[in-house]
C-alpha cells in the first residue's frame, strides 16, 4: 500500500458543547465503530480510532469498498450495523471475535454498514488541508455511484436542519449532531469538531466501585430494580480528584463482602449469559481489570445519560448529586426517557428534511 496519507492516522475528534453552533456543517452523529478506509488497488485497510486494525472483522465491507470506492482513496466514516429501524451497537461489537468462522456467519447474517462522511486522500492527492467544504465536494464527487452497504452520510448547512436532525434521528438509535468549520482543514487527532448529544436524568443505586490506576479517579457502579432484582446498568466516572475522594468516602463505610451482594455471581462467566453484571469479559481490552469493591446497595445518586439500549446505559453517565430523598426502590426501569421511534433507513436515505 502506498498513498499520499498512510495508516496508522488518528481521526479528526470532536468536543462536546452544549447547542448547535451556527455557520457550520452539519452531519448526524452515528453510533458505531469510527473507521478510517484506506484502499489501494486491491488492498483495504479498515482502521479504527484507537490505531487497531478492524479490517478481518468486517470481510463484506472490504469486499465492497474493493468494488465501489475509487482505486485509490482514504476516507473517514462510521461502521454500523442496523436491525430493523434503530442501529444496534451490541449487534456490531459481536463482531470484534477472534474466531474467523463466527466473524464470516455474522457478516452473513447481519451484515454491517458504512457511513462515509469526510475524504483525506483520492488518487495521488492529499486532501488533509483542504477545506472541509472542499473536501466534502470531493467526497460526494467520489461516492456519487456508491450502493448499500456504503453510504455517503447527509450533510447540510443549515442549521434549522441541523436541529430537526437532533430531534428525529435519535429515535433511530443515532446520537446526535456533528457540527464542522467549512474551511477548516482535517486535523488528525484534534478535536477540531463540535458534537451536541442527547443528555437525560436517572436516579440509580450505586451498588460498587471500581478504583483507578494510582490516585486516579475511578468510577460508580449503577443499578436499577427490576422486581427485587438489582440490575446493572453501567457505570459513573469522569470524577475530579477532588470530587472522587469525597464520592468514596462516602460509600467507603458501606463497604460489605461480595457473598451476599446482588452482583455476587459476577465472576461465573456463564451468568453474565443470564444477565447484565459488572467486569464483563471484553475483547477490545482483554489486560484491562474487571475487578470493583462491592458496596451495600444503600445510596442513590442522580447522572446524565444519553440513551439507554437492551437494558443498560449505551455511554458513561456523568454524575452529577446524591439523592438522600430517594430510596434504592424507587430507582427502577420507568423512570428512563426514551425518544421516539424514528427509521435509520431514512436517514441513511438523505431524509428526515
Amino acid at each position: 500500500m502506498d498513498l499520499p496519507v498512510m495508516p496508522p492516522l488518528k481521526p479528526m475528534l470532536a468536543k462536546a458543547v452544549a447547542r448547535i453552533p451556527p455557520g457550520m456543517q452539519y452531519e448526524a452523529k452515528w453510533d458505531g465503530f469510527r473507521a478510517l478506509v484506506f484502499r489501494d488497488g486491491r488492498e483495504v485497510e479498515l482502521g479504527s480510532r484507537t490505531g487497531k486494525s478492524l479490517t478481518r472483522y468486517f470481510p463484506e465491507l472490504v469486499a465492497e469498498c474493493t468494488e465501489q470506492l475509487p482505486p485509490r482513496c482514504v476516507l473517514d466514516g462510521e461502521i454500523v450495523v442496523a436491525r430493523g429501524p434503530r442501529l444496534d451497537f451490541d449487534a456490531l461489537s459481536e463482531r470484534i471475535h477472534p474466531a474467523a468462522s463466527r466473524v464470516r456467519r455474522l457478516a452473513e447474517e447481519q451484515p454491517a454498514a458504512l457511513v462515509v462522511f469526510d475524504l483525506l486522500a483520492v488518487g495521488d492527492t492529499s486532501a488533509l488541508d483542504l477545506p472541509q467544504h472542499e473536501r466534502r465536494r470531493l467526497l460526494t464527487e467520489a461516492l456519487h455511484d456508491v450502493a448499500p452497504p456504503l453510504f455517503l452520510a447527509p450533510a447540510t448547512d443549515r442549521l434549522d436542519l441541523a436541529r430537526r436532525w437532533f430531534d428525529r434521528f435519535e429515535g433511530a438509535g443515532l446520537d446526535g449532531v456533528v457540527a464542522k468549520p467549512p474551511d477548516g482543514p482535517y486535523r488528525p487527532g484534534e478535536r477540531a469538531m463540535a458534537k451536541v448529544k442527547h443528555e437525560r436524568t436517572a436516579e440509580c443505586v450505586v451498588g460498587g466501585l471500581r478504583r483507578g490506576k494510582g490516585s486516579s479517579p475511578g468510577a460508580l457502579l449503577l443499578g436499577l430494580c427490576s422486581g427485587e432484582t438489582l440490575e446493572y446498568v453501567g457505570v459513573c466516572s469522569s470524577f475530579g480528584a477532588a470530587k472522587w475522594r469525597e464520592v468514596t468516602a462516602e460509600l467507603e463505610p458501606l463497604a460489605v463482602p461480595l457473598a451476599g451482594h446482588p452482583w455476587a455471581d459476577w465472576r461465573d462467566e456463564s451468568a453474565h449469559e443470564q444477565r447484565r453484571l459488572p467486569g464483563a469479559p471484553t475483547r477490545w481490552n482483554a489486560e484491562k481489570s474487571r475487578e470493583w469493591e462491592p458496596v451495600r446497595p444503600e445510596r442513590v445518586c442522580e447522572v446524565a445519560y444519553d440513551h439507554t439500549q437492551q437494558g443498560r446505559f449505551r455511554h458513561t453517565t456523568r454524575f452529577l448529586r446524591w439523592r438522600p430523598d430517594r430510596e434504592p426502590s424507587s430507582c427502577t426501569y420507568e423512570q428512563l426517557d426514551e425518544p421516539v421511534e424514528f427509521d435509520v433507513r431514512e436517514v441513511l436515505a438523505g431524509g428526515g428534511t
